[in-house]
């Protein structure tokens, strides 16, 4: 769902630019302020990881002959917190867009709006959580992450769409180009919100304290006297001993690895859904850009996590300041 410049005015573009930039600059500020903590950024760098490589990979919508892939707006959300998943997602789009080109540097603040301001910032705390809680369950992240992630990637077809219509440049029927988006990005939606609870419910089997203090905060809260549990202190909770952070994020950089290194390997060729359906309105992929190199995926897995590990020595001498002071 990736836009590309050829498809967009400099106006929309310039516009999608400002609100992604303050919706950036808010999870920045909230960020901080909630002060993370050291422990977090391993597991912002492996999923950030993860979720790079998974956007290099097309599975296959049959009986379409198009593809698609995981936008990873609801999986990050999960695992990091709104405002943590917003941030990763967007080192994400970005550097796809500078190293890789993948997605136009113009239409760069509309696909971080479509594909990670949405779910991260809307669909997460507005109706993933709500499916969550009170008490968080495997049956309930199932049906959480399906209803949000299909949601999520509707508000973000349906943004392409008014996007491009807005921007007069390609000229494409707004109901024609809708109808075309709205039900492959449903089916593309189905398949990411099984993977997407697939890995959440794997984390929350092997420490649901990841999932809770994304969603609830480290220590959770009580809320019209319903306790959401924190499971900071495994006995206190009466849960069962939870695996270690380490070994989560040993399993998750181990998925991320599979997923670069293996999975391109059976990715298909298919014309993603924006793809799929400008050809089918104009005949033609010339409105679409491909900056597809080998080994993307695991390139950029690598850089992420290298910007990960750079953040981590930024925070850690901003911290020191702070102590000092």
């Amino acid at each position: 769902m990736h836009k590309a410049d050829a498809i967009l005015s400099p106006e929309v573009g310039g516009g999608m630019y400002a609100a992604s930039a303050a919706a950036i600059a808010y999870a920045v500020t909230k960020f901080r302020k909630d002060d993370p903590g050291e422990s977090k950024l391993p597991l912002m760098a492996v999923s950030g990881a993860m979720v790079f490589a998974a956007q290099m990979i097309n599975f296959t919508i049959p009986g379409t002959g198009s593809s698609g892939h995981i936008g990873g707006g609801i999986l990050l959300a999960a695992l990091l917190g709104p405002f943590a998943g917003l941030l990763a997602l967007s080192a994400v789009l970005i550097i796809q867009c500078l190293f890789f080109a993948d997605g136009g540097l113009l239409a760069l603040g509309c696909n971080i709006f479509n594909i990670a301001v949405i779910p991260c910032m809307l669909i997460y705390p507005l109706l993933f959580k709500r499916i969550f809680s009170p008490s968080p369950t495997a049956k309930r992240i199932w049906v959480a992450s399906v209803v949000s992630v299909v949601i999520a990637l509707q508000l973000g077809s349906l943004g392409v769409v008014a996007q491009t219509t807005a921007s007069g440049v390609a000229m494409i029927p707004f109901t024609a180009f809708l109808l075309l988006m709205q039900p492959i990005h449903l089916a593309i939606g189905i398949v990411e919100g099984l993977v997407t609870a697939a890995i959440l419910s794997f984390v929350f089997a092997a420490r649901p304290q990841i999932l809770t203090s994304a969603a609830f905060g480290q220590k959770g809260t009580k809320d019209k006297g319903t306790v959401l549990l924190s499971f900071m202190d495994d006995t206190e909770n009466n849960t069962k001993p939870a695996k270690s952070l380490k070994a989560v994020i040993i399993a998750l950089a181990c998925i991320a690895v599979v997923t670069a290194v293996v999975l391109p390997l059976v990715a298909s060729q298919n014309p993603d859904g924006l793809e799929w359906s400008l050809i089918k309105l104009t005949g033609s992929t010339e409105l679409t850009e491909s900056g597809e190199i080998p080994l993307a995926g695991t390139i950029g897995a690598v850089i992420i996590i290298a910007a990960a590990v750079a953040s981590g020595f930024i925070i850690q001498i901003v911290n020191k300041r702070r102590k000092r002071r």
